[in-house]
């Protein structure tokens, strides 16, 4: 059984070693692109490893240090494991294709797969290479760990590209189909769900309780007023699908009376909705007979 209490067992005392002044400023500049953290720092937060920058380790002193203090922690050795396997993913991608340390420890020291998905998932999100780092998150056999942060830098990445693409944070989604905790990563993931598809979204809003219902149908009309198609497939979408009675009301109501009736698109998709149901009335001709055509109901 490897003792990955020694130093030397776990970490290569020679050859190139990603630690050093160029490699800690790369990793500093993927660090800074997502906000200041990486997914590195949150599993060494979850281990009690919060204090300072401890990641990316500076030398070979530094990565000695880094080793004791994962070491030292209070958590099962399967966890500390996981951590020496990402950083020796590092090495691997400093020494090119043929190198495989990372999974020599893993076999060695009968890291279970899980930890091993996992923390290769995360390596590749925090090195923003997304379409790989799902092959390994979005794994059946894997928990969705850290599934609300996955979320919300998925769905950010896609709203800095600015090509309304949310192929990759939907993919996630459907794949691991997490729970949410924070209601940032479930506003994000909503509006990824509203932008691409206005019936999953109407979908998702039916699972939550009636005041957070309300809310989230709001947002999905909003996403369609704001949209430049609004009066075209997606207006089209949203007033074709069979609301509750409830989910009629709020429609009406956020249209005529809430938010929505500030967009330039509003009084249009009343009166397509009103189509669609039936309720359309004609207003009365100026100047016409009195009683005549003051309502006109669609289809009399």
């Amino acid at each position: 059984m490897l003792d990955f209490t020694q130093f030397a067992a776990v970490f290569p005392t020679d050859g190139p070693k990603p630690y050093d002044q160029n490699g800690v400023r790369e990793i500093e500049t993927f660090r800074k692109s997502f906000g200041g953290v990486l997914f590195i720092d949150r599993v060494l937060k979850a281990l009690g490893l919060s204090e300072g920058k401890v990641y990316p380790p500076r030398g070979d002193s530094g990565l000695r240090a880094l080793h004791r203090q994962i070491c030292d922690t209070k958590v099962s050795p399967h966890a500390k494991l996981s951590v020496f396997y990402y950083l020796l993913l590092d090495y691997d991608e400093l020494r090119g294709a043929r190198s495989d340390l990372a999974e020599a420890l893993a076999e060695e020291a009968g890291l279970p797969r899980n930890y091993q998905l996992l923390m290769r998932g995360l390596w590749h999100m925090d090195r923003g290479e997304f379409k790989f780092a799902l092959e390994h998150l979005a794994h059946p056999s894997l928990p969705p760990e850290f599934a609300d942060d996955v979320v919300t830098v998925l769905v950010r990445h896609a709203e800095k590209d600015g090509a309304d693409d949310y192929s990759l944070p939907l993919a996630y989604y459907h794949a691991a189909r997490p729970v949410l905790q924070t209601s940032e990563a479930l506003e994000l993931l909503f509006g990824a769900l509203a932008r691409t598809s206005v019936a999953e979204a109407l979908r998702f809003s039916r699972r939550f309780p009636e005041h957070a219902r309300q809310q989230l149908f709001e947002r999905l009309v909003a996403s369609v007023l704001e949209h430049p198609d609004a009066a075209g497939a997606r207006g089209r979408e949203l007033l074709s699908l069979p609301l509750a009675g409830v989910e009629e009301k709020w429609f009406h109501d956020y249209i005529s009376g809430g938010d929505g009736r500030k967009s330039k698109n509003a009084k249009a998709l009343a009166q397509m909705r009103q189509l669609v149901t039936g309720r359309y009335r004609e207003p009365v001709p100026a100047g016409g007979p009195s009683g005549q055509g003051a309502v006109v109901r669609a289809g009399r």
